[in-house]
């Protein structure tokens, strides 16, 4: 049950900051660094690797920041 606290928080926190940047690069380089973090933090609470979590999450949360811009 904490674990998924912890994810639905991660979660949360990413959606609030994911409007973050005023430019299209500088919202790709916000939501990849959101999505980084989120992705690191789940991967370790899920117990992945949480370097591949980073990955995953930086990447598509700088292609989601740059397509949604």
């Amino acid at each position: 049950m904490l674990k998924m606290f912890i994810i639905m928080a991660c979660v949360a926190g990413s959606l609030a900051l994911s409007a973050c940047g005023t430019s299209r690069g500088n919202a790709a380089l916000t939501d990849g660094a959101v999505g980084a973090g989120g992705g690191a933090l789940l991967g370790a609470v899920a117990g992945f690797n949480p370097l591949v979590g980073a990955a995953v999450g930086g990447a598509a949360g700088a292609t989601v920041g740059a397509a949604t811009h």
